[in-house]
């Protein structure tokens, strides 16, 4: 599955929502109670840093009641899953994406966790089937139609993620500052220059390297791992692009500021769990003009 997406389709009750860390019930600040039996979806955002949800690490207090009906679909903190409070015979479907693979930051984890979807709102309506059959044929098909379903799921779960948080999100582009959205275009503009640093950044924008660290650490990331992340993503959009194009790999990650085919490789295969010539031959073989 692409970037550590992980989907876990389970029968009887679990005891615990799958997390990266053991349960620690003081630390839970929402309690998922079901008000039936049936199938609910559930989708765990995790982080290598160890995102912590609503309750905070340092001071405990008194589960929140989420109430749940079969089809909701519900995020939590991977890192800090919710007790659940479901009956005997239930069903969950469980997606465990990484939260900068939905475009968010540790800040707006904290406001998802605990936020419900409902089966008969707009959107519930429309994506809880969706996901469900997703979950079912992602995780029994083989790696090619698999990551290509993968891919979808991930794409759906952050516009449910941007519609959760609504406009005001702390890090989504409307809520950054002016500088912030400048330096992110600049970026943008400069992605296929070698030197791309950040201190040619922050001497383009007139600031001190360290107050464009410190920008970027309200962000949740770094400089550099958010040019990597950039182009990481043209190179992979590149290579869906020109699947007949004839350039090379090696072409494609020169082109965006990757002078190491070998760390490009390395890097790609961390982000999106595959190399990018079996991304190329992915794509290849799902587009109606490579079986022509």
């Amino acid at each position: 599955m692409p970037m550590g997406l992980d989907i876990v389709v389970s029968g009887p009750a679990p005891t615990q929502l799958p997390g990266a860390g053991r349960p620690q019930p003081a630390r839970r600040a929402h309690r998922l109670v079901a008000r039936d039996s049936g199938e609910y979806l559930f989708v765990g955002i995790r982080g290598a840093a160890g995102v912590r949800g609503g309750s905070g690490a340092h001071s405990p207090r008194q589960p929140e009641d989420v109430f749940l009906t079969p089809g909701d679909i519900c995020f939590y903190d991977a890192h800090d899953p919710a007790a659940l409070d479901f009956p005997e015979c239930f069903r969950t479907k469980v997606f465990l994406v990484p939260y900068e693979s939905l475009g968010l930051c540790e800040t707006d984890v904290r406001r998802l966790a605990g936020t419900s979807v409902p089966r008969m709102s707009r959107l519930g309506s429309l994506l809880s089937p969706f996901l469900s059959e997703l979950a079912d044929t992602a995780s029994s098909s083989r790696p090619p139609v698999g990551e290509l379903l993968a891919w979808n799921a991930v794409n759906v779960l952050a516009t449910l993620a941007t519609e959760r948080l609504g406009r005001d999100a702390t890090c989504t582009p409307d809520a950054r500052t002016p500088m912030m959205a400048r330096i992110l275009e600049f970026i943008d503009l400069h992605l296929t220059d070698e030197d791309l640093s950040p201190e040619t950044i922050a001497g383009a924008h007139h600031i001190s390297a360290r107050y464009l660290h410190r920008l970027f650490q309200d962000e949740g990331t770094t400089v550099g791992r958010w040019i990597q992340r950039r182009r990481l993503e043209e190179c992979r959009r590149d290579l869906m692009i020109r699947v007949r194009g004839g350039r090379t790999i090696a072409a494609v990650a020169n082109r965006w500021g990757f002078m190491s085919a070998t760390h490009f490789s390395r890097v790609f295969r961390a982000a999106y769990g595959m190399s990018p010539s079996e991304w190329r031959d992915t794509v290849g073989r799902g587009t109606p003009a490579s079986r022509r």
